[in-house]
């Protein structure tokens, strides 16, 4: 006992030489990048001078942990916020390497991580980690690099035009065909690979069918959502539009967006009316060079039912005191007060937004209203529809109105249905639904949105839908059990599940929920990037295992909606069903059987109302 003691005071006594040795490298490693603003290659330049800027940033304290062998970043997420309690800002992990960044508030933070990390065993592996420098400005770094080449080109910089409206020179039945065969070959890809996932998905592989890409009703003017730069073009002149390349690329020039195709006039003319306030303001357009200056971003929310403009102004508000704020605010209220009287537009919603970097979790920038109404309100299904600034309602009003009835024509819903909306926003295919079904039910993590979502069921006098405010993945088998729970005892319940997530698809965690829930047998993918979402897609239809728990969901038919004319992205929906149980005799059950009979004859009236659509 006595020497297991002795142990313990020497492993103590090393610690604490350790932790002094810790913090004078963070010290010096921190002080060495101040002191040389040096690149990797120890290139001397302006790459670091973002530390000198009187705000934070955790590249300041950033330790690099190896020896960490084949990992997921969400489980490594998991251990470092869970398991070790760090207040971790940012972690940054290459994809298939063996280690990761991770970015901490304090030095005190990146210390105590040190001390733990340094030789900690984890998934059989010991752990090493040490301070790593900060992150190159990419701009800086680009211009650096440009710098150094004497013999350089010049490179001709996109246009506004080529930037975000890449087709707009194609007729738009060439680019429908483009798109249609662009969703057929990614649609290929995942069968193929669902094939040697899934050994038993080839049978409803092979009764697959792709209906094509229906057009869009409304080919220019559709966006009725627009986040435009406050910057400068090429000439030096402040200009609100699209920047031309992002930041990372080292690229902070903006371009007017007065030509392109897919902006409505309400659009533009706020573009350019605020380009007129900043340029009169006393207030300076803001830089990312540098994080000087004020006026940031411009969002436009516009309805082509009403005709309600909603300008949401954002500002960069560190450089700025209370005073200035507030006066800033009155300049807004006051600029589109007066201009409404002459103006051929007038701003019926204006919003002040502070848009700088966000605190320990806050997830989104708080808005504030200055003038005029809380909300606009649009059309969808015949149906009205109330939006806060910062809901998700979808950018083409008229496509969606193809793209929810594709939706309901696919999986085919009777009185005697329920169904689930998982990442239902303001509720818009929740409530088109609802005049379909018996019940509906809808999740969303944005509380306004829900609120927006409730409302818009009183407004337009629908009773049967429900909606919850949270995490998608730990609401799907609460509110499958209610649909249960309400369901008349003795009848078969027919319970459908729709899902249009974020660009980045659904968590895995989500698509585990659906998994497990039995009573989900068929289920709407609404997916607006089809690409990233060929991962959550495989995650349906891969065999039952611990992590997806309950029969597979095979996919059974699919159809695209153009909602982005001029770009390259399009909308896909598939449905997907489970493979109907059998009983010992082989038969299907009843209600299953009935509902799989239901599917095919949609499927056959959809590929025959498509097919004349494309063609």
């Amino acid at each position: 006992m006595e020497c297991l003691n002795a142990e313990i005071s020497a492993d103590g006594v090393a610690k604490s030489i350790e932790t002094e040795e810790i913090a004078e490298t963070v010290v010096k490693a921190y002080e060495t990048t101040r002191a040389n603003g040096e690149d990797e290659a120890g290139t001397p330049g302006e790459e670091y001078a973002y530390l000198e800027r009187n705000e934070f940033t955790s590249e300041i304290f950033k330790v690099e942990v190896k020896n960490m062998g084949y990992f997921g970043i969400g489980e490594f997420k998991k251990l470092l916020r869970n398991t070790l309690k760090f207040d971790v800002t940012k972690i940054k992990a290459p994809t298939r390497k063996e280690f990761a960044f991770v970015c901490f508030r304090s030095q005190e933070d990146q210390q105590r991580a040190l001390e733990i990390l340094n030789g900690y065993k984890w998934k059989g592996k010991v752990l090493k980690a040490h301070v790593a420098k900060a992150s190159a400005d990419p701009l800086q770094k680009k211009r650096a690099a440009e710098d150094q080449e004497s013999e350089r080109k010049p490179k001709k910089q996109r246009t506004a035009v080529e930037a975000t409206c890449p087709l707009s020179h194609i007729a738009y039945d060439q680019q429908l065909k483009q798109k249609s065969e662009e969703m057929s070959a990614l649609l290929a890809k995942y069968t193929q690979e669902l094939r040697r996932v899934n050994p038993r998905a080839k049978p409803h592989l092979d009764k697959f069918q792709f209906h094509g890409v229906l057009p869009s009703p409304t080919v220019n003017g559709y966006r009725n959502k627009n986040e435009f730069t406050v910057g400068k073009n090429s000439a030096g002149e402040v200009v609100v539009g699209f920047r031309l390349g992002c930041y990372s690329d080292g690229s902070v020039e903006v371009a007017e967006v007065a030509d392109l195709p897919h902006l409505p006039e309400q659009a533009k003319w706020a573009a350019r009316s605020f380009q007129d306030l900043v340029r009169k303001s006393k207030f300076l357009p803001f830089n990312p060079d540098g994080n000087v200056g004020h006026f940031r971003q411009l969002m436009v929310r516009c309805s082509s039912a009403t005709g309600e403009l909603m300008l949401v102004a954002g500002i960069y508000s560190s450089n700025l005191s209370e005073d200035e704020q507030a006066e800033l605010k009155q300049e807004l209220k006051s600029f589109y007060e007066e201009l409404g009287k002459d103006a051929p537009y007038k701003c019926t919603s204006l919003y002040y937004q502070d848009v700088k970097h966000r605190e320990a979790g806050q997830t989104i920038n708080p808005v504030e209203h200055i003038s005029g109404s809380t909300h606009i309100t649009d059309t969808i299904q015949g149906l009205q529809f109330r939006i806060s600034p910062l809901a998700f309602f979808q950018i083409n009003t008229e496509g969606a109105n193809v793209l929810y009835q594709k939706a309901i024509d696919l999986v085919a819903p009777t009185k005697d249905t329920t169904m689930l909306d998982i990442c239902c926003g303001t509720g818009t295919i929740t409530l088109a639904f609802a005049k379909h079904c018996k019940k509906v039910m809808g999740v969303e993590i944005v509380p306004d949105a829900i609120k927006d979502a409730e409302f818009n069921a009183e407004a337009n006098g629908i009773k049967n839908a429900k909606f919850f405010t949270g995490n998608a993945d730990d609401f799907i088998k609460s509110m499958v059990r209610e649909a249960l729970y309400d369901q008349e005892p003795g009848k078969p319940l027919d319970l459908i599940a729709v899902v249009d997530p974020p660009r980045a698809g659904l968590h895995h965690r989500s698509i585990a929920a659906i998994r497990s829930a039995d009573a989900i047998n068929r289920l709407v993918y609404v997916s607006c990037n089809p690409h990233s979402a060929k991962r959550n897609f495989i995650e349906l239809a891969r065999p039952e295992s611990k992590q997806y728990k309950g029969e597979p969901f095979y996919p059974k038919s699919a159809v695209a909606v153009d909602m982005f004319p001029h770009t390259m992205h399009t909308e896909l929906v598939i449905l997907f069903e489970r493979e109907p149980k059998t009983k010992a005799d082989g038969k299907s059950a009843p209600a299953e059987g009935a509902a799989q009979s239901k599917s095919e004859a949609t499927e056959e009236a959809v590929s025959e109302e498509n097919t004349a659509s494309v063609t």
